[in-house]
């Protein structure tokens, strides 16, 4: 069996795609979900980011049945995307207590076994979004951005205990949400990209899979893009 992995938000898309190649590497994977509803060939344990009792109940469930987590990938999040004219307060909120507290909180549980363990990996999946910024998603952005801050400052804390804290920055994805823009709106989006093409979900996942593996053991604080060239200087 190879290490404990969580994936939080992993029952669909990115998270999806990022469980399976981890699982693929040799990995003991269970991914989570608000719901908890079955994911073929992956174990999965009910878990909202948003409950700290959640977070730590499902933290509970993984070491239970595969150890104390030794890879967490944060990918859990949400948009409420609005002109900020009109966002309300909670649409605000929410998105960052989802995205980036959220992510706090998995993260601080996580590294209780890893100190004691003195070493483990924290991927946390942002957005080019959170570096390059866009209009009417300034909740979702500010989310993502901190989540750099937050990764930085844990590669400067725990970098001691053999822990590395990284950031991948995926651009535009294939996925439904994409498949159901309009042509004009495809089209203003792939012109500009370079590489003129969406992002596969499984080449972000090949990132956090280096990430996750021996090659980037000296590798922390990193922000890797996968956004076909779309943030470049950013």
């Amino acid at each position: 069996m190879g290490r404990s992995v969580l994936v939080t938000g992993g029952n669909r898309g990115i998270g999806l795609a990022i469980a399976r190649r981890l699982a693929g590497d040799g990995e003991s994977v269970t991914v989570t979900s608000r719901s908890g509803e079955p994911v073929e060939g992956l174990a999965v344990v009910p878990c909202d980011v948003q409950d700290t009792g959640s977070v730590d109940a499902a933290f509970k469930d993984v070491e239970a049945a595969q150890g104390p987590v030794e890879v967490l990938v944060a990918n859990a999040g949400i948009t409420k995307d609005q002109l900020l004219a009109l966002m309300s307060e909670d649409d605000f909120t929410s998105v960052l207590d989802t995205n980036l507290t959220g992510a706090y909180r998995v993260a601080k549980r996580a590294v209780r076994g890893m100190v004691r363990a003195r070493r483990g990996r924290l991927i946390f999946i942002s957005s080019v979004v959170g570096l390059y910024g866009s209009a009417g998603q300034a909740n979702y952005a500010a989310s993502k951005a901190g989540l750099v801050g937050f990764a930085r400052s844990l590669a400067r804390e725990l970098g001691s205990r053999g822990i590395t804290a990284n950031v991948v920055a995926p651009g535009f994805v294939e996925s439904d949400m994409t498949a159901a823009l309009s042509e004009d709106r495809k089209a203003a989006i792939l012109g500009a990209v370079p590489l003129g093409r969406y992002a596969a979900p499984h080449e972000v996942a090949g990132v956090v899979s280096f990430l996750a593996g021996d090659d980037a053991a000296y590798i922390t604080g990193a922000v890797v893009p996968v956004d076909g060239g779309l943030g470049m200087g950013h």
